[in-house]
């Protein structure tokens, strides 16, 4: 059995700030108010500045003395260059938990891919991104490798958005309807344990970029 690893004070603030960057709510050149963030968390100072800390270790964040932090503005072949990495780490944690999945599991991913299509069929983005992240979380949670697990952790964080963003809002939901789509094929091969197509989908299509003017 594969038990959940502990999740300090500075590890829920670094998820709080770096969702709030992916999903816009924290813009490129912003400032984060230390204190305000620490009282809208309800925790110490600590935390907050051990978080932020890390974030800018990992290019979310840059960090100018007497200014504080700021969210970093990356570039387009930044952000290219961390999606092409993410898919074969990506693939690579779907292989090693294909036999580690339980029924649990997979019905857990199904059952989320049932809500991304609710999150698409009523435009909400946030919900989107909260319910896709969860949904390749289950898998790489189940991979049984640390190392890999927080190289993933840290590069899905280290650009703006993880997938899509764009005001033809059209445009927006027909690419992330075809993504979810593949988020139920990659259920299906995980439930056939086909680890060529698993891998394949993960690693060539899932995570490869046809619209650059979207991220």
């Amino acid at each position: 059995m594969i038990n959940k690893r502990y999740r300090s004070l500075k590890d829920h603030v670094y998820d709080y700030i770096a969702t709030e960057i992916q999903n816009g709510n924290l813009l490129p050149k912003q400032k984060i108010n230390e204190v305000a963030l620490a009282d809208q968390l309800e925790v110490s100072r600590t935390p907050v500045r051990e978080a932020l800390i890390q974030l800018a270790s990992e290019n979310l964040l840059d960090f100018f003395p007497r200014k504080g932090f700021i969210v970093k503005e990356l570039t387009i072949k930044a952000k290219l260059d961390v999606f092409q990495v993410v898919a074969v780490l990506d693939a690579l944690a779907a292989s090693l938990s294909l036999e580690l999945l339980t029924d649990e599991d997979l019905h857990k991913m199904e059952e989320l891919v049932k809500k991304i299509d609710q999150a698409i069929s009523q435009r909400n983005y946030s919900d989107y991104q909260t319910y896709q992240n969860e949904f390749h979380q289950v898998y790489i949670e189940k991979c049984n490798n640390e190392t890999l697990i927080d190289l993933l952790h840290s590069l899905q964080n280290s650009f703006v958005r993880q997938i899509y963003l764009s005001k033809d809002e059209d445009k927006l939901f027909s690419v992330l309807t075809q993504m979810n789509e593949q988020h139920a094929k990659i259920v299906k091969h995980f439930r056939d344990k086909d680890t060529d197509k698993l891998e394949q989908l993960i690693k060539n299509e899932h995570w490869k970029i046809t619209h650059v003017d979207m991220i």
